[in-house]
């Protein structure tokens, strides 16, 4: 069984969909229930998927033994004339680095189909797109072949695009395309890297059995891998017999790259006047962050969220964004360690920008989806500000603030998402004093607005201080991050309240008014549906906040071996490229 659950969570949506496309149009039930069955038997596997790991995510991450519930076959295998042969695998598995994030996924995804139990136009269409994106997104987060990482989340931009262009606002179609192709610049930048990698990276295994050196039936040690590696320097090993590989776990040994390469860290290939690893970092880092809708890269984000139904909102800020964040992690730091500290003071800087533009961007909004978009930039502008510190608090915060801004993104999305459905309007300007005739719907969203403040109780408190204490480290730790920014990242916390606690104000508090009369008789208060979806996020995000340590264990080791080997192999390719 364990060989499989992550094979069965991450195509169950696809079975679910054959079955889906068989049903006539006019079954409308059907399509909610059969998406709303699935999403609930991967939440099932998740709690599997977490018994299991709970006990035993403390090995390495540099090696296959330290991933759970691995899962690697060939899939593809394609030659490459003199060069050799490339091969592409199937290779999944869980740690540390993406336990909180599948678990996030899947939570939202069953929120998000409660959340689309009103949908009516196309209806068909729009199930299928969504169980298409369900799999897209939880293979993103569990794939380990680069590649495969690659065509998951490359593939995952199409039904967003139509989600958007078919189910979206009044400027859908200018949303839609804005949103596919801002994104789609950022996919070509890791793809060129992805190639760059798929030339220089080999598997010494399979090499090994490609030359005659190994047998499929030899018991593979290290002695025999070091064997292996050691003639493919000497070039004993020719280069028709070398078995390239995306596999992300041999990116991260230096050994594995071929050292003619491009990428090789002796290769000595410099472009720009730039060693070309710090390059490569670079290029995945934009990409990612063009994901991430981090600042400059940003204006896709308010756009799309503004034009896209509510239920896409809550994936797209909750979910979506999260593969920029986890592909910097898995990718960018972890197979160029000298670039994350290369870089590392402008990754932060570029966090504390986007902390605070965003913050004040969110003050001057009117429309409340427009609002809470920009808070989303401000929340992952910690998330880089965390990573970018590279200390034990400070890349705990940062994977923290992924799982608690999905948890509390999908709150503030829902919210604005009912005063949508009453009156089709979120200006705030248009309301005032709606406790008055709404009270448990003011309750809840004061509830959301002050987890999203970083109250303390709440998921985004624990998040915030652990970014906050890994960068007041950072300078005696590593002297990456200089101690002002820990001072200005404060500051933009106090600049997300402001704009949390006067939208408070101008909604909720004062005498009930409205601009336009004719909307009293939609403000009824929240129904049942409603209710179902807020209170999950609610548990989740106090839980999180009281018991920091449900997730933060996860995490420990994982992170632990990422921070020194980031640190211990960075500063060894430093000095070899730079010298």
């Amino acid at each position: 069984m364990n060989i499989s659950l992550l094979s069965l969570i991450i195509w169950l949506p696809m079975g679910s969909l054959v079955i889906l496309l068989l049903i006539p149009c006019h079954c409308q039930k059907a399509f909610r229930f059969i998406t709303l069955c699935t999403t609930l038997l991967q939440g099932i596997g998740i709690l599997l998927v977490l018994r299991h790991c709970s006990s035993d995510l403390s090995e390495s991450i540099s090696a296959p033994r330290g991933l759970q519930l691995a899962e690697q076959f060939t899939w593809m295998r394609l030659s490459l004339g003199s060069l050799g042969t490339l091969s592409i695998d199937y290779f999944v598995g869980v740690d540390g680095l993406n336990i909180g994030l599948l678990m996030l996924a899947v939570v939202i995804l069953i929120i998000g189909v409660v959340a689309s139990w009103n949908i009516y136009q196309y209806t068909k269409a729009y199930f299928a797109l969504y169980l298409l994106l369900d799999t897209l997104l939880i293979g993103s987060f569990v794939a380990l072949d680069f590649l495969l990482f690659y065509i998951f989340f490359e593939v995952a931009l199409v039904p967003i695009y139509f989600f958007i262009g078919l189910w979206g606002g009044p400027k859908r179609t200018y949303a839609a395309t804005q949103f596919f192709l801002y994104t789609l610049l950022g996919t070509i930048l890791i793809l060129i890297v992805l190639i760059g990698l798929g030339l220089s990276v080999y598997d010494p295994v399979e090499t090994g059995i490609q030359a005659g050196v190994l047998t499929q039936s030899d018991t593979v040690s290290t002695e025999n891998i070091a064997a292996i590696q050691s003639m493919v320097r000497a070039k004993e090993i020719a280069s028709k017999d070398i078995v390239h590989s995306f596999n992300l776990i041999l990116m991260l040994d230096a050994d594995n790259f071929i050292p003619d390469s491009i990428l090789s860290l002796v290769s000595g290939r410099v472009l720009w006047g730039q060693a070309i690893r710090l390059v490569a970092f670079l290029s995945l880092v934009i990409g990612f962050l063009i994901k991430l809708a981090a600042i400059p890269f940003h204006t896709w984000l308010p756009a799309a969220h503004v034009e896209a139904p509510t239920p896409i909102s809550i994936v797209l800020a909750a979910v979506l964004l999260k593969i920029g964040g986890y592909g910097l992690v898995r990718t960018a730091y972890s197979i160029f360690p000298e670039g994350a500290l290369y870089y590392g003071f402008w990754i932060g800087l570029l966090g504390i920008v986007s902390i605070s533009y965003a913050a004040l961007n969110a003050l001057a909004m009117q429309d409340l989806k427009r609002m809470i978009a920009y808070s989303s930039i401000a929340h992952m502008g910690f998330f880089l500000l965390g990573l970018a510190s590279l200390t034990y608090e400070g890349v705990n915060g940062a994977l923290y603030q992924m799982v608690s801004h999905g948890f509390i993104s999908a709150m503030l999305f829902l919210v604005a998402g009912v005063m949508d459905a009453r009156t089709h309007d979120r200006s705030l300007e248009n309301y005032s004093g709606l406790a008055t005739p709404m009270p448990y719907y003011a309750t809840i969203a004061m509830t959301a607005f002050f987890a999203a403040l970083g109250l303390p109780g709440f998921s985004g408190f624990i998040a915030e201080l652990l970014v906050l204490l890994g960068v007041f480290q950072s300078p005696s730790f590593n002297k990456l991050l200089p101690t002002w920014m820990g001072f200005v990242g404060a500051v933009g916390i106090l600049l997300n309240a402001i704009y949390f606690v006067w939208t408070i104000q101008r909604m909720f508090w004062g005498n009930f008014s409205l601009r336009f009369p004719t909307w009293r008789p939609a403000l009824q208060d929240l129904r049942t549906k409603e209710y179902i979806l807020f209170v999950p996020l609610i548990v989740l995000t106090v839980t999180l906040g009281i018991f920091p340590h449900l997730l933060l264990d996860l995490f420990r080791d994982s992170v632990s071996h990422f921070i020194a080997t980031v640190h211990t192999v960075g500063r060894d390719n430093l000095e070899l490229i730079t010298r």
